[in-house]
């Protein structure tokens, strides 16, 4: 049986995008004395999850639940509490109920999700439970002594409202993980300035921050190219088309 190209119907970009990104994570691996192959796998799982998830393949998705269970690890040995209890507590269980909203969405029975409109409504009460869950995690991650705890606090915000994002199906889940990926480049350079081993996870969340605006950019595309198809199918769409014709 013949297996299907993961990589199927990725543009030359998307396919240049992704090798930078696997290069840019190797090459900073490679240039510390201290080498942590968790970091390194953790690293490449993530930006390739990413380039999948840009293109709004499950696969993606699948992929963020292997990263979020290894970089939880990688957080607990440097008592970054604040990113284990986010990912592998909230993080990786949203990943996984996005897996199957977007199995259960796909856009035509093809292999990309269906992108959805995300409403007033959902909007609002996202960002009253992101509110919630920064002051409850605050408080929490205070009494851990957790390090640099205003970034990790800020971090547990912009990563709740990322994954809900991408739960929903919505283009802006781009902006937030981008949001997101800023905060982790300031807290893994603090951590690297006091263990050189964690210096790969610089580049790492630069290249997610690069691969995180693409998603934002393709995700629209996606929508309106979705909007104007569906629109064109339409009972009244087809009449008119039927007089013109």
């Amino acid at each position: 049986m013949k297996k299907k190209n993961p990589f199927a119907g990725f543009t030359k970009f998307e396919i240049g995008l992704w090798i930078v990104s696997v290069v840019s994570v190797t090459a900073s691996f490679l240039s510390v004395p201290q080498k942590d192959m968790l970091t390194l796998t953790a690293s490449l799982v993530g930006v390739t999850a990413l380039i999948f998830v840009a293109k709004g393949r499950v696969l993606g998705q699948i992929l963020t639940v292997i990263f979020a269970a290894m970089y939880g690890v990688i957080s607990f040995f440097y008592r970054y509490y604040g990113e284990v209890i986010t990912y592998l507590c909230m993080s990786a269980p949203i990943a996984v109920c996005a897996v199957i909203s977007w199995v259960r969405h796909p856009y035509r029975e093809t292999s990309e999700v269906a992108v959805q409109t995300t409403t007033k409504k959902q909007l609002l009460l996202l960002f009253g439970a992101t509110g919630i869950v920064t002051a409850a995690f605050y408080f929490i991650l205070r009494a851990l002594r957790t390090p640099n705890l205003i970034f990790s606090t800020v971090s547990v915000a912009t990563s709740f409202l990322a994954s809900a994002l991408t739960f929903l199906r919505s283009p802006y889940y781009g902006i937030a993980y981008g949001a997101n990926d800023i905060v982790l480049i300031v807290l893994w350079a603090l951590a690297a300035a006091e263990n050189i081993a964690y210096l790969p996870m610089i580049p790492c969340f630069g290249m997610f921050l690069i691969n995180d605006c693409y998603g934002f950019i393709n995700w629209r595309k996606m929508r309106k190219r979705q909007t104007a198809e569906q629109t064109e199918n339409t009972p009244q769409a087809t009449q008119n088309a039927e007089r013109n014709s």
